[in-house]
């Protein structure tokens, strides 16, 4: 059965999350530069089938877009450009980071562990993948 990846997309840093096989757990896949995303894309997709590309929405409270909207929008369209036949879905992402500093808190990684932001961007992809699966 094909994964799942979640995209949690920002300026400099994307993390990355995806299911098993059977789409039973999700885990962090990597972090890396926004601009090497549909590069590493292409290799990972070329060793792992994956059925659906699920990419956070950033919005506010009041579901207006953030300043952070645009740039989703500019990688939807790439990712689409590159990779058309592949379904892309957009979920919120509101509150992701927060509770991936806190899921990193409850770890009991230390100080200078949290303040990784690599890590929290992986994290919040899983977070992210974890509540879709949730919903579906």
């Amino acid at each position: 059965m094909p994964r799942i990846l979640a995209i949690d997309y920002g300026l400099k840093r994307t993390g990355l999350a995806v299911t098993d096989p059977l789409q039973i757990i999700a885990t962090g896949l990597a972090t890396v530069e926004s601009k090497q995303l549909v590069p590493y894309l292409k290799d990972y997709f070329s060793r792992e089938q994956v059925e659906l590309i699920i990419i956070g929405e950033p919005k506010n409270w009041d579901d207006s877009d953030t300043h952070a909207t645009p740039l989703v929008e500019k990688c939807i369209k790439d990712l689409q450009k590159n990779f058309p036949s592949m379904p892309i879905k957009k979920v919120d992402e509101r509150f992701t980071s927060k509770m991936a500093k806190d899921a990193m808190l409850e770890m009991g990684l230390r100080k200078m562990q949290r303040r990784n932001k690599a890590l929290v961007d992986e994290i919040a992809a899983t977070i992210m993948l974890q509540e879709y699966m949730r919903s579906v």
